[in-house]
């Protein structure tokens, strides 16, 4: 990869609608026994109003944490700063919105499910196995409701899953998780989650370990209901297929960081950063013999580099890479990659 001298012009994000989220400095610190580690560091981004954003990377990249950060269920004892703004469906359009990480327990339980909800990425196990579907669904409902009519509860749990198009709700209403299918359990774990109407929902792996016949419906109905109800999505993957399926952005993480981001066929098309190309050519393509393994493995947490957290990986590795953690910097108005050898003149070619 050549360095452009060119200069690059000042990122910055296109507007779809209202945001909806607004992450700034996200970090997450976990208490080990050789000391404090950061499986989300520094992690800063905008969600919008109907938009889909893509976060990709390894196992351990800190994918998932981030999203348990979010709705607030990081594990016991761990410690999150920075902000995260939550902006309500009906708030006004200059309003500040709420601070995720400064809302009490009470504050949070009113806002999951009812403002921000997550698809868990096993749903065999996200479900109790002694309680039917339907009734669920309900409690899910009733969490939220002042004055609960059973009655209405019932309807709209049964409403909730016609929305997420399951056969006979009805019956599947009366059914427990181990009487259904992969793919029925994971359209009951959405029904789950929009059943209180919330405006942004997160998809941990969704289509994780359902046959591609069944996973194309499932992405299928979120982009459905992401147009219907004018959700605004945070599509968690490690398979860039389905991410360039559904997503309008995309951010790439490692190591805790975000290393890349930017629209997702840009960022397909275009990767500018070492790590993206590297899981572009991991990926399997309908060629054979093309698979192209990244060497070496995601380094723990404790033992991060001093400088860029990929270098020992990295095919283009400068001895600057070992100085600092490299800056987010920008490749083009709307793409940023965080490595030294960026310039927006010239992106990585994939031979």
């Amino acid at each position: 990869m050549q360095i452009p001298a060119s200069s690059c012009p000042a990122a910055s994000y296109y507007v779809l609608m209202a945001t909806r989220l607004d992450v700034r400095n996200l970090t997450v610190e976990l208490p080990t026994q050789s000391g404090w580690v950061r499986p989300v560091n520094e992690v800063s981004f905008v969600l919008d109003e109907a938009e889909t954003l893509g976060i990709v990377g390894e196992s351990g990249s800190g994918k998932t944490m981030l999203s348990l950060a979010l709705m607030g269920l990081e594990p016991p004892g761990a410690r999150r700063k920075g902000q995260v703004w939550l902006h309500e469906r009906d708030s006004a359009a200059d309003k500040r919105g709420i601070n995720v990480l400064a809302a009490s327990p009470s504050e949070m339980r009113a806002l999951r499910g009812r403002e921000i909800a997550m698809i868990f990425q096993e749903p065999m196990t996200a479900l109790n196995p002694v309680m039917r579907v339907g009734a669920q669904i309900e409690e899910a409902i009733r969490v939220h409701e002042n004055r609960p009519n059973q009655n209405q509860i019932h309807s709209r749990a049964i409403q909730s899953l016609e929305r997420a198009a399951l056969s006979d709700p009805k019956l599947r209403a009366r059914q427990y998780p181990h009487q259904l299918s992969g793919g029925l359990r994971q359209r009951v774990m959405i029904a789950m989650a929009l059943a209180a109407g919330p405006g942004i929902l997160i998809a941990d792996e969704p289509s994780t370990a359902l046959d591609v016949t069944v996973q194309k419906q499932i992405l299928e109905l979120l982009a459905k209901l992401r147009k219907e109800l004018r959700l605004s999505l945070l599509f968690i993957t490690h398979d860039l297929g389905v991410v360039a399926q559904v997503a309008d952005r995309i951010i790439v993480m490692y190591a805790g960081r975000i290393v890349e981001e930017g629209p997702t066929m840009e960022v397909l098309r275009h990767p500018r950063h070492p790590y993206t190309e590297g899981l572009l050519r991991a990926a399997p393509h309908l060629e054979r013999g093309k698979l192209v393994p990244i060497p070496g493995t995601v380094p723990a947490l404790n033992a991060l580099p001093s400088g860029c957290a990929f270098a020992p990986r990295c095919p283009y590795h400068v001895t600057e890479c070992d100085a600092a953690v490299p800056d987010n910097r920008p490749a083009d108005s709307n793409h940023r990659a965080r490595c030294i050898l960026v310039s927006c003149a010239q992106p990585m070619t994939m031979n």
